[in-house]
């Protein structure tokens, strides 16, 4: 359909231009690892990276894809939190981080939630793709469908906890993938951001195995891991200002060179960059004429609202453009698309998002098509 342009909104002045980040093999500057990455959540943006798509086992952070599925089921109102997961004799059998499950006892997701995300353990990932899928194995095999919808092209789950096994591995990159989305699962913060707990009325303890949730400002998760193969790795998250960081670091030779590699990463993220909004979520743009309904214009919305990571050092000025469809008839729903919104920077657009109408506008009928005539003819 043709489209017209609607209006030139006034161009404005952002702090920062948009970030196109390099690929760095090079060392960087505080971190020792074999591979790394830093990117902004809302948007994805690149900000460092090193050796960001090298295959290497991950150890425990697998347990971020763990705990993505599950809280897709939650979301999706296939689990409750207080729904009661029983631990089976395998789930059970399984060592190295726990939080020491018997066959046959039966907590609540809440709790092997609390288990997994800040205990890391292994039996409690175990019982809860048991619980979901019916077997462990068919559990990873949804983690290795969800890996390819994310577009994660350097992994492959072979269980649902990182122990140490042959083709089970990922990338700093589509740990980061995998991170993001996470994250937009809020909830999940309640968990990954905990420093301490109990579980089983305060008969066992709780810590988290990420240092950075006490000691980094605006720490709140994600994952660590470690084992012998893996060494020590992390997925680290922090937000700042409305800005929220996913650093990854793979293979670091001690605990406390991952921390300190993540820290280096966030500490240079936040001080060089900042978000800033393009377009709110449900903002009004401008008006839209309907032709032939019972009235006679909606509000043109975004579908989404826009984001844009940008370095603190630098200012461009970004425009807006708008465009409506002619001719938009009657019925229209809402949510119905009825133009684009586009955002350009040195005449070059950066970022486009579709517009929607904000309500629904039903067709006219023969009666109002008939009394719009006749009031046409007498004026």
């Amino acid at each position: 359909m043709k489209r017209i342009i609607c209006f030139f909104l006034c161009a404005f002045m952002l702090t920062h231009p948009i970030v196109y980040a390099e690929n760095e093999a090079e060392p960087i500057e505080g971190v020792n690892a074999k591979s790394c990455i830093l990117i902004e959540q809302s948007t994805g943006e690149v900000l460092r990276e090193m050796n960001a798509d090298d295959e290497l086992p991950i150890a425990s952070v697998t347990k971020i894809m763990t705990m993505l599925l599950i809280m897709e089921q939650i979301d999706g109102g296939i689990l409750k939190y207080d729904d009661m997961v029983s631990v089976s004799e395998n789930a059970m059998s399984y060592g190295g981080s726990t939080m020491f499950l018997e066959a046959g006892e039966q907590l609540t997701v809440n709790d092997m939630l609390k288990g997994i995300a800040v205990a890391s353990a292994n039996d409690g990932c175990v019982a809860m793709a048991e619980h979901i899928a019916g077997s462990e194995s068919a559990f990873v095999d949804m983690m290795n469908k969800k890996a390819a919808d994310l577009g994660m092209e350097h992994t492959s789950f072979a269980n649902t906890n990182g122990l140490d096994e042959d083709g089970h591995y990922s990338s700093a990159r589509d740990v980061a993938i995998m991170s993001r989305e996470l994250l937009n699962h809020p909830k999940i913060t309640d968990y990954t951001s905990i420093w301490t707990d109990e579980l089983r009325d305060g008969k066992f303890q709780l810590a988290n195995t990420n240092k950075l949730i006490r000691f980094y400002t605006g720490a709140n998760g994600l994952k660590t891991g470690s084992t012998s193969e893996a060494l020590c790795c992390l997925s680290a998250s922090a937000v700042r200002d409305d800005m929220q960081l996913i650093a990854v670091v793979l293979g670091a030779p001690t605990s406390a060179e991952r921390f300190a590699s993540a820290k280096a990463l966030l500490d240079y993220g936040f001080a060089n960059y900042h978000i800033n909004e393009l377009v709110a979520d449900g903002e009004e743009i401008c008006p839209a004429e309907i032709e032939n309904g019972t009235e006679t214009q909606v509000m043109a919305i975004p579908k989404d609202g826009r984001s844009i990571i940008s370095k603190k050092t630098d200012a461009a000025e970004i425009k807006r453009q708008v465009y409506i469809n002619d001719d938009i008839t009657a019925p229209v729903n809402e949510g119905d698309v009825i133009g684009t919104l586009d955002f350009l920077a040195d005449g070059k657009i950066i970022d486009s998002v579709e517009l929607c109408a904000d309500r629904s506008v039903a067709k006219k009928g023969l009666m109002g098509i008939m009394r719009d005539l006749i009031l046409g003819f007498v004026k």
